[in-house]
């Protein structure tokens, strides 16, 4: 049964309010249960479940990404930016706050000298639905527990 610090490796759906499927995994991806580095709702709904048992969970937009923020848009002029910079609708750079925090930033659009960036995730505002799998469950190692994620093979970082 799943509990803190042990790692836990899962398949997962993402879908839309609409149901439209936006990302599936390929192969089991793993977490450090415990150790927030998935959705606080999604680790409680995981909390005693084992391998092989499945669930699905609605996420609001305040338990995802978040909603919009308008002060994670901007508009820099085009020179603020290193000449050999591929400025095109789609790029990410990484950019400030102005608390400090780094943040990634999409160009959303263009106009002349203008350029328009998004810093906010690109499933900020939207509700969202999983549909989960435990592939399986092990105790995390020691180190894993001190870093605070799964480490790879041989314990290399993920």
């Amino acid at each position: 049964m799943i509990k803190n610090n042990d790692v836990v490796y899962i398949q997962y759906t993402l879908s839309d309010q609409a149901g439209e499927v936006l990302e599936k995994t390929s192969s089991p991806i793993p977490y450090l249960h415990g150790h927030h580095n998935i959705f606080p709702k999604l680790e409680s709904m995981l909390e005693g479940k084992s391998e092989g048992d499945k669930i699905s969970v609605d996420l609001s937009a305040d338990e995802a990404f978040g909603e919009k923020r308008d002060d994670l848009r901007r508009v820099e002029s085009r020179d603020s930016f290193p000449d050999d910079a591929q400025l095109v609708v789609g790029s990410q750079f990484e950019g400030e706050l102005p608390t400090g925090e780094v943040a990634i930033f999409t160009v959303v659009g263009m106009d002349g000298d203008k350029v328009y960036l998004d810093g906010n995730h690109p499933l900020a505002g939207q509700p969202l639905h999983f549909d989960v799998e435990v592939t399986s469950v092990r105790a995390a190692s020691p180190e894993e527990i001190a870093h605070g994620h799964v480490h790879g093979e041989g314990g290399h970082h993920h």
